[in-house]
């Protein structure tokens, strides 16, 4: 299983800039206009109601503009798609004026679907009698579709409706404590830049105005002694502050994880706050790391790449788990660390990529932290409270079989109601 966790670890742990959604959306139009081999004078954009909802609200990095039609715009004429979900990292101010420009002309056409997996983008340029056409689906990246002029460029299977990754018996708790306990430390070396990109987000939302200000307001009420600098609360501001800043725009890159840099920012920052503070080796808090990234996706794995389920659950979990490592805990403390987490913060809603985001991570990752610490104080949640399951692998099903049945219909409303506030709001 050594080289199973090592190359989830290289697909998950991904860099991005600005929230994944518009960046997926700016490289299905940059692969467009590449097929085109020309600047589209019209642009298409077909997508799923959760991509749709994840975009609505959300800076977009070089623009100082939120939305869907100005990603499809810098995509379209000055993105390159090999710059994958870092697309918005090379645009400059010129290409920024003229994608306004291009969005203001009406020059981008907006379509929800249905009835397609719940992350799809799919894109149409059209250049006088030359039409290109992309589809992206499942994952933020994945092109599965390419077509010029009626002829297929590029395929792999499109399909009609959502489908969950494959999940491998072999995927557990259990098997990832031993991979990490296992594997040499020369291996997971290159997490380190996951730790130094999120860092660095974080202290820029902590020197800004950015969003909300949540991470800055509880640096303010430190320094003022109103909160103390602790695990908890520097490990929340840190968080928070990074996604403060992400949601607003900023173009910095961060570390992702599961395709999305909350979760990346939300599971690594607080394990990095906790070995700051309790002077963990470098070796044990890169083990802690990979530890909370590989349970974090294997519960993804359950959950799907986007629901009604704010996904922070799964990296408050995970960095929850990093900690209980860090502070001496075993398999019996990692399966109650899951077990108290589940209690908590499970069913808070996404209701798509926005300003909200940031107290959301707060919650998750204080919620993370607690779980931990009674986990060590041998305190865990039975098997007839909620969801819960004597079996830690069943207790992560549960939380799969809420995200993607039970909360359906939850999902639905949240994007009736964003949609009926946009249509009301023109």
């Amino acid at each position: 299983m050594k080289e199973v966790y090592l190359q989830k670890l290289k697909k998950e742990f991904v860099p991005a800039a600005g929230c994944t959604e518009p960046a997926s959306i700016a490289l299905a139009a940059a692969k467009a206009s590449e097929t085109l081999n020309a600047v589209p004078e019209r642009v298409e954009m077909k997508v799923s109601g959760n991509v749709f909802k994840n975009v609505m609200g959300v800076g977009i990095p070089g623009s100082n503009l939120v939305g869907l039609p100005i990603s499809v715009a810098l995509g379209a004429l000055g993105g390159k798609s090999k710059n994958g979900l870092e697309i918005f990292t090379n645009i400059g101010e010129e290409i920024a004026d003229q994608a306004k420009n291009f969005v203001s002309e009406g020059k981008v056409e907006i379509h929800m679907v249905h009835d397609v997996p719940k992350l799809h983008v799919e894109c149409i340029s059209y250049k006088g009698d030359d039409v290109s056409r992309v589809v992206i689906q499942d994952r933020h990246e994945n092109i599965v579709f390419v077509e010029r002029n009626g002829k297929v460029v590029f395929s792999k299977e499109l399909k009609a409706g959502e489908k969950t990754e494959e999940v491998s018996d072999d995927f557990s708790v259990q098997s990832i404590y031993d991979f990490i306990t296992s594997v040499e430390i020369s291996e997971l070396e290159f997490l380190r830049e996951g730790i130094e990109l999120n860092k660095r987000i974080a202290e820029e939302g902590l020197n800004g105005s950015y969003g909300l200000q949540v991470g800055k307001s509880m640096l303010l009420n430190i320094q003022k002694g109103i909160l103390s600098e602790d695990i908890m609360n520097k490990s929340v501001m840190m968080a928070a502050a990074g996604s403060d800043a992400r949601m607003a725009g900023c173009s910095m890159p961060v570390m992702s994880n599961c395709g999305s840099g909350n979760q990346g920012m939300s599971l690594t920052l607080p394990i990095m706050v906790a070995a700051e503070k309790l002077k963990i080796d470098e070796e044990i808090k890169l083990r802690a790391l990979a530890l909370g990234l590989l349970v974090s996706i294997h519960m993804k794995t359950f959950v799907g790449q986007l629901s009604a389920l704010c996904g922070v659950l799964l990296s408050g979990a995970g960095a929850a788990c990093g900690i209980t490592y860090m502070l001496g805990g075993n398999m019996q403390h990692l399966n109650s660390t899951l077990k108290n987490m589940t209690g908590s913060v499970t069913g808070m809603i996404c209701d798509g990529a926005n300003s909200s985001c940031a107290q959301k991570i707060s919650a998750s990752v204080g919620a993370g932290i607690q779980a931990s610490l009674l986990a060590m104080n041998s305190q865990c949640l039975k098997s007839n409270d909620g969801i819960i399951d004597e079996d830690v692998e069943e207790t992560i099903r549960n939380i799969g079989l809420l995200a993607t049945e039970g909360m359906q219909i939850t999902d639905d409303v949240i994007l009736k109601t964003m949609v009926g506030k946009m249509n009301r709001a023109c």
